[in-house]
């Protein structure tokens, strides 16, 4: 972890000097909420297929208050990536295994309004450095279709058959984090 010039903490020197990479607070839920919303909303067309009831369920645990009673949980980690002033991202990690050396990201969603440029990435580059830091040797976590191709990009591999969650079809992947 490094200190920023604000003394905030980082997971790692983000590619943009504006961007701040940091650990979420309960004071961060209401905007955490907004662009988890958004982006499943907006983005998540080739998983909810525009299905009301579909976004209405997958979006239920991303409340403020739901958010809340998330971050409490032992083990597990919530960040935003502010950019402009604006939670442009959010992640999250959970299920660190040391004895198996895995973590998993939980969580990696970018406002639509950030969407290409370049943010998302920030975000799971910070996620990943973060595992590492953890002592994490690979990665684990359930893409959604939408973001398959995005994380193909970044080296993620398939790590069996999509099976079905809780509100729609997941596509395990892990990567070597060294």
């Amino acid at each position: 972890m490094i200190q920023n010039k604000r003394g905030i903490s980082q997971a790692f020197s983000p590619a943009r000097t504006e961007d701040i990479l940091r650990r979420a607070t309960p004071f961060d839920v209401f905007d955490m909420s907004q662009v988890l919303v958004r982006s499943i909303s907006d983005l998540c067309g080739a998983d909810h297929g525009g299905d009301k009831e579909a976004i209405a369920r997958w979006s239920a645990n991303k409340t403020p208050g739901g958010l809340r009673d998330q971050m409490t949980v032992e083990g597990s980690e919530f960040w935003i990536l502010i950019r402009a002033g604006q939670t442009a991202a959010v992640g999250a990690l959970s299920d660190l295994d040391p004895a198996g050396g895995t973590g998993r990201i939980t969580l990696n969603y970018v406002d639509p309004g950030f969407r290409g440029t370049g943010a998302s990435t920030a975000m799971l580059a910070g996620l990943e450095e973060r595992l590492r830091a953890l002592g994490a040797n690979d990665g684990v976590l359930t893409s959604t279709a939408t973001a398959r191709a995005f994380y193909d990009r970044r080296g993620w591999q398939p790590a069996g058959p999509a099976r079905r969650g809780r509100w729609i079809l997941g596509y395990p992947m892990r990567k070597s984090l060294h």
